[in-house]
Order: structure tokens, then C-alpha cells, then sequence
């Protein structure tokens, strides 16, 4: 199927790495238990996942707090396979999460491939479908699930996959839970939450959790708070809630730092990474977010085996950042005004409402459903003029900002769907799924004119986009505890409004908040095919593998006007790919529990293209790498109850070398024609952890992240520096390697309270 994953393959059955989706129960340890999941934003009456014929990936709340990551995120880059977190932000709330090399990234311009949802509601925001970690209350998860591939079933943006998040209510989290800690670099963090059952079927939850943090780099800390409140009553076949979620924080990421510049032939001279590990390169770099969020939820059973669900939701989110960077046109002769700070305010309200009929009938287990959501954007930008001080901190100048952009939109998405799971015959499943989906972007775009320097508004533009994506699938049971399974989807992407902003070469614009024109681009159709085995070869243990390939027709891109010019504009690219493999294995031994997952990689562009990389235009062929994506992934864990309350663990993290931005096709500049291939190289981590149940309500946790405090980097990409080594300013561009840190050892200590 995959010739050139082939050997890979081999390699890894071979070894017993085990398979890629893998459920991690709230013991960290595998059971013969049927998992049930949903296969839509609205569960339904859930399917065996052990039917389901793709990979999936189920984690409990028992797990999330046995597994002591830092936070959901740095969970999912622990334990799960084909999962990867890029620091480029530095902050712990601003993950730029990769799946299978789809991102899911609070980096406003990137591109987006996989869809979110929290309690049936999907939480990319409109506004560049980025995903706002520090709004999500991780503190109230009862469940996280990851499913892959183009799945039409979870509508817009489920490229690579979806990741379902499932709130607690006052049922599943009866009584009292609080947490509180504190850690390095200032780190504190203090949670609590009570649920409770009453009278006549009622029941409430009421939660909440602050944050605080210096930050182990310069100039970052970072604040959060959230507040998730639910109210509802189950009465016969009557079940409905009203969930309450609102939240703020203010992060500080500070994103890359020059590691070493470099000459035309490649040599290397230490820069300011080499200097200072957590020095900055300017600042401030600061985010500020708000979130208020109603939902209503209602389930109503009408007969044996049959389910209506209904959801109804109003969002309304505000983002407001503040970036100091180089001034875009430095003069000598001005030398006060090398700097220039660049702020923005986004404002985004979204509403809709879900509906679906889930029913067991004979063989078939089927669910219908439809979806609007709507919403609103408001976006400015403003410049303004500044100097540097000596911390590389931006200083405003004398004149006022000035608007530079701005935007207001607003779109309409449509859904109808149908999945039916079909026991073909005893041991014989398949699923198939079908979706329409229409959906209206409409913009009207402010700007400068780049003739006059006038502020004008451009006409408003409106586009519809219309699709109907299908899924096929098929689990076949091969004598006692092996299954295998294949599928084959499409589904489809809608260009976001910084997409649409930056879309003509006529009017070409700076990444990454830079908005000119909005002519039309193509909607992006993803084609996913997937094949594996689940496998218990014995009592107490579960092995997985998954092969896949995910092709992208029409990707959005970021394509240069010429082999020389800085500026660029969004295009469709007419293909990428990525394919790979997923393992897993996991066992039970005593009191041992263990989890081994290996990931392979490829994520190519597959078409001739010329793409603006950062401050570089990389001429693209067939074949040429992703950057920022490693090729091989291991993820190594273990859980040992000592006895007497004690439960110690660990887990390993190893990572290949990855491409940097910029350096796609080899060369270090525009024009060049040597070739100097640039990685940032693999690294290993270990993460050590303790919990001690002192008494029935009260455990102690401690853990220490990169225990041996291993120097390492997540991401690179090739850009330019005016400052020297010791990082002062010198007005002078030269091209350096820039890198994203990876955090230092960093230890924390919390009480848990439970009663």
C-alpha cells in the first residue's frame, strides 16, 4: 500500500512497538472492558471503538491526573503516539500541537488540520481556526479522545482528525476536589471543583482554577483563570444541562531565538542562544484572552435503543496582543526608531445549534444529524514607531499607533450528516458516513494603500463553498483477540479570513497578521486511507499498529511574488501528503503497568512550487519535506504501585532531528547554490513522577520534567538578526539559525483533596 513505509513497517511489527490507537484507562493499564466513543460531536448511544475502523485514542480523567503532565498538551506529546508539541511560543498555554503532522496551533496564520470540540461544541475560533489552550478547563475533564483521518462526521477542519473534550457534571465528579501546588520558575497553580447530586434528579457542578508563573525564560510570565459552572436534571428519559464557562489570561511568548548565524558557506559563529538559554529575542510578546461561553445540552431517550440529542451555544471571545519587533525600515540617521510595536484586538462572537437521532436497529447502529454554526469578526490592527532598550524591550515612540489594518467578517457553516455501523455478519463490521456542508464567508477589508498611504476600505466580498464527503470503512474479527480494519475518507477545509485577507498577488502582504485583498481561494479536500490491527495477545495486554495516508488537494500555502521579495500571499498548493505509522503496546504486570508507542512520519509537499518560508523563498518539488516535523517518534512510560499508597512512574520522550523553515530546499539564502542541509537534532527526555495517597482523601504528587536537564530545541527556522551575540543592537541584518528552547528541569509539588 505505502511502498516506501514498507520496511518501516516490518521494522516495527517485528520489534513489538505496538499500534497507534491506544485507550489508557484510569489504572494506566489495559482492560477487557468495552469502550464505548462518540463518532460525531454529538456522542449519540457511542460505538465499541473496538468496531470502528480507524485508530482511536480514549483518555480518562484517572489517567490525566495518574500521568502528572504539566498540562493537557504536554499529556498528549507524553503519552499518545503520533502527537508532538513545537514550543515556539515558550509558553505552556500556547502549544503549537501537531497530530500526524496536522496542527491544532494558537499561532494565529498557521495552517490549521485538525478540529476541536469541547462538550459538543467545536472551539477553533473563526478567526483562524486557531485553538486557544489556556481557554480549555482542564481542570473539569472527564474524558479526551483523539480520532484520525479526514472523518466527514466532525465537519469543517477534521483534516488529520478531531479531538473531543468531555466536561464533568455533578454525576461523574460527586463530591469535593481541590488541588493546589507550586513548582520552578515561580510556577503556581491551585484548582477546585464541586459536584453534587439533589433532589428529584438534579444535579450541579461548579468549578475553577488559577494560574500564575515568572516563566522560566526572560521577560514571561503568565497568568489564567477559569470558571466552568453546570446545571442540570435527568428525570425518565429526560437528561439536560447548562454549562457556564468564562475565563481570562495573559501569557507572554516569546518565541525564537538566534542560535547561531551563519556565513554563505555554512559556518556557524554562537549567538544569543548560546549565551543565555533563556534570554529573548525582543519583547514584549504578550496575549491577552477572554471567553464567555453558554451551552445547552439535551438528551432525550424515545424508545429502546433510540436517542435524541439536541446542543444549543453562544461564544463570544476577545484576543488582544502586543508584539515589539524591528522596524521594518531601520535609517541610520534615525536611530531612535529601529523598533516598532505592533498590537491587535480581535473581537469574535459564534452561535449555533446541533441536532442528531441515534438508533440500534437489528445489524445496523445509525445516527442522523444536522449543524449551523454562525459567527462574527472584528479584527485591527495598529502600529507604532519605538526604539529598543538595552533588554531588547520595545520602548514607544513619540507618535501615536496608527491603524495599519482591519477587518470585519462573518460566515454561515451547514451540516448534514449520516453514519450507520453494520454488523455485516459475525465478526464483520462496517461503517459508513456521508456529509453536505455549505458555508458563507463574507469580508469587508481595511488597509493602507501601498501607492498613496491612505487608509481605504475595499469592497465586501462574499463566497460560498458547497461540499458532500464520504467515509467507508471495514473491522474484520481474525480468530480471538485480533482485529483488522481499514478506511478510507474525505473531508474538507474552508479558507479562514487571514486566508481570504492575503489572498492576490496584486496586493501581497507580510506574515503574519498582514491583511491587502480577499479574491477567491479553493476550499481544501483531504483524502484519508488507513489500515491496521488491534491485537491482545495475552490477558492484560493490548498491541495496535495503524498505516496511514492523508493527501491534501488545494492546500493553503503562503506563496512568494518573486525568488527576491519579502512579500507573498495565501494560494492553494496543488498537493501534500503525509503518511506514516502509529504503534502501541501496552501491559500489565503485577503491580507495573508500561506503555511503548513508535511513530514514523513522511509529510511532503507532493507538487513545483515557490513559497515564502519565514524571510526565505523555498523552491519546492515533489518530495520536498515539511519542516518542523520529525520523522521517528518513540514514547516509553511506566506506573509502579509500590504498595502502602506509593505509586512512582516515568516517562521517556525520543525525538528525531527535524527540517528548519527556510532551509526546505538546502539552501541557506535567496540565489544560492550550495546546498547546506540545516536540522535541529533529536534529543531525549526523561520525566520522573510520585504520588502518595497519605490518607483515603489525601495524596501528594510530585513530579520533575527533563530530569536531566537535557538542552534540546523543538522547532528552527532561518530569519534575520540585528543584534550581536551579547544581544545589543547593532542595525546590521545577518542570517542566523533561530531555534525554540526547550523548558530546563523545572520540579513541582502539589496536594490533592478528595472527599
Amino acid at each position: 500500500m505505502f511502498p516506501r513505509l514498507r520496511h518501516t513497517a516490518l521494522a516495527a511489527i517485528a520489534a513489538i512497538t505496538a499500534s497507534g490507537p491506544a485507550t489508557v484507562s484510569a489504572q494506566n493499564a489495559p482492560t477487557a472492558q468495552v469502550e464505548v466513543i462518540g463518532t460525531s460531536p454529538l456522542a449519540g448511544l457511542g460505538v465499541d471503538r473496538n468496531l470502528l475502523p480507524y485508530a482511536s485514542q480514549t483518555v480518562r480523567r484517572g489517567a490525566l491526573d495518574q500521568a502528572q503532565g504539566d498540562n493537557m498538551t504536554d499529556f498528549l506529546a507524553r503519552r499518545l503516539p503520533g502527537m508532538q508539541v513545537n514550543d515556539i511560543q515558550g509558553s505552556p498555554f500556547q502549544a503549537d500541537l501537531t497530530y500526524r503532522g496536522y496542527r491544532a496551533s494558537g499561532l494565529l496564520g498557521a495552517s490549521q488540520g485538525l478540529s476541536v470540540y469541547l462538550d459538543g461544541v467545536r472551539i477553533n475560533e473563526p478567526f483562524g481556526d486557531v485553538i486557544n489552550w489556556d481557554m480549555v478547563p482542564e481542570f473539569a475533564l472527564q474524558s479526551l479522545t483523539v480520532l484520525p483521518g479526514a472523518n466527514p462526521s466532525f465537519g469543517l477542519n477534521t483534516l488529520g482528525g478531531a479531538i473531543v473534550l468531555e466536561t464533568v457534571d455533578g454525576r461523574s465528579a460527586e463530591g469535593l476536589r481541590a488541588e493546589a501546588g507550586f513548582g520552578s520558575h515561580g510556577r503556581q497553580r491551585a484548582e477546585v471543583g464541586l459536584g453534587q447530586r439533589h433532589a428529584d434528579g438534579w444535579h450541579s457542578y461548579v468549578g475553577g482554577t488559577v494560574f500564575d508563573e515568572n516563566g522560566w525564560r526572560d521577560q514571561s510570565p503568565g497568568r489564567q483563570a477559569l470558571v466552568l459552572a453546570r446545571l442540570g436534571r435527568s428525570q425518565g428519559g429526560t437528561d439536560w444541562s447548562v454549562g457556564l464557562l468564562g475565563g481570562s489570561a495573559t501569557l507572554v511568548g516569546n518565541g525564537l531565538l538566534p542560535s547561531a548565524t551563519l556565513d554563505e558557506d555554512g559556518n556557524r559563529t554562537p549567538d544569543l542562544y548560546a549565551t543565555s538559554r533563556s534570554a529573548v529575542f525582543t519583547h514584549p510578546d504578550r496575549t491577552k484572552n477572554r471567553l464567555a461561553q453558554a451551552t445547552f445540552n439535551l438528551s432525550q431517550q424515545l424508545a429502546a435503543g433510540s436517542r435524541l440529542q439536541a446542543l444549543a451555544y453562544a461564544r463570544n471571545s476577545r484576543r488582544d496582543t502586543v508584539n515589539g519587533d524591528g522596524a521594518d525600515d531601520f535609517d541610520p540617521l534615525v536611530p531612535d526608531e529601529n523598533a516598532s510595536l505592533n498590537t491587535t484586538a480581535t473581537r469574535q462572537s459564534a452561535w449555533g445549534a446541533a441536532l442528531s437521532l441515534a438508533r440500534r436497529s437489528g445489524a445496523h447502529q445509525w445516527q442522523v444529524g444536522a449543524s449551523v454554526d454562525a459567527s462574527r469578526v472584528r479584527y485591527r490592527q495598529l502600529e507604532q514607531e519605538g526604539r529598543f532598550d538595552a533588554s531588547r524591550g520595545v520602548l514607544a515612540g513619540d507618535e501615536e499607533a496608527e491603524l495599519s489594518a482591519s477587518v470585519t467578517g462573518k460566515s454561515l457553516h451547514l451540516g448534514l450528516y449520516a453514519t450507520d455501523t453494520w454488523q455485516l455478519a459475525p465478526g464483520t463490521h462496517v461503517t459508513a458516513t456521508l456529509r453536505a456542508n455549505r458555508s458563507r464567508v463574507s469580508n469587508t477589508l481595511t488597509t493602507v494603500d501601498d501607492d498613496t498611504g491612505v487608509l481605504e476600505a475595499k469592497p465586501k466580498e462574499s463566497f460560498t463553498y458547497t461540499s458532500l464527503n464520504p467515509a467507508l470503512g471495514i473491522t474484520q474479527q481474525v480468530g480471538t483477540g485480533l482485529a483488522v480494519f481499514a478506511n478510507l475518507a474525505r473531508n474538507t477545509r474552508v479558507p479562514t479570513v487571514i486566508e481570504l485577507g492575503c489572498a492576490d498577488p496584486d496586493e501581497p502582504c507580510r506574515l503574519p497578521v498582514g491583511l491587502q485583498s480577499d479574491p477567491y481561494l479553493k476550499q481544501v479536500r483531504a483524502t484519508s486511507l488507513e489500515a491496521g490491527l488491534r491485537w491482545r495477545p495475552a490477558p492484560g495486554q493490548r498491541l495496535e499498529l495503524a498505516l496511514f495516508r492523508t493527501d491534501n488537494r488545494d492546500d493553503i500555502v503562503f506563496r512568494s511574488v518573486s525568488a527576491v521579495s519579502q512579500l507573498g500571499y495565501f494560494q492553494n498548493f496543488q498537493r501534500t501528503r503525509h503518511q506514516g505509522l502509529d504503534t502501541s503496546w501496552q501491559a500489565q504486570y503485577g503491580p507495573v503497568a508500561v506503555t511503548a508507542s513508535y511513530s514514523h512520519l513522511q509529510a511532503t509537499y507532493q507538487a513545483h512550487g515557490l513559497l515564502r518560508m519565514g524571510e526565505r523563498n523555498v523552491t519546492i518539488t515533489p518530495g520536498t519535506r515539511m519542516a518542523g516535523l520529525p520523522r521517528h517518534s518513540a514514547k516509553l512510560g511506566a506506573d509502579w504501585a509500590l504498595g502502602r499508597g506509593l505509586r512512582v512512574g516515568a516517562d521517556m520522550q525520543i525525538v528525531s532531528s527535524r527540517g528548519v523553515q527556510g532551509n526546505e530546499d538546502g539552501l541557506l539564502e535567496d540565489g544560492a547554490t550550495e546546498v547546506h542541509r540545516l536540522s535541529i537534532p533529536g534529543h531525549t527526555l526523561l520525566h520522573l513522577r510520585l504520588q502518595w495517597q497519605a490518607t483515603p482523601a489525601l495524596s501528594v504528587v510530585a513530579r520533575v520534567t527533563n530530569a536531566l536537564d537535557k538542552r534540546y530545541e523543538t522547532y528552527g527556522a532561518l530569519a534575520e538578526t540585528v543584534f550581536d551575540a551579547r544581544g545589543k543592537f547593532t542595525g546590521s541584518e545577518e542570517d542566523a539559525l533561530f531555534v525554540a528552547p526547550g523548558a530546563p528541569r523545572s520540579l513541582w509539588l502539589g496536594l490533592r483533596l478528595t472527599f
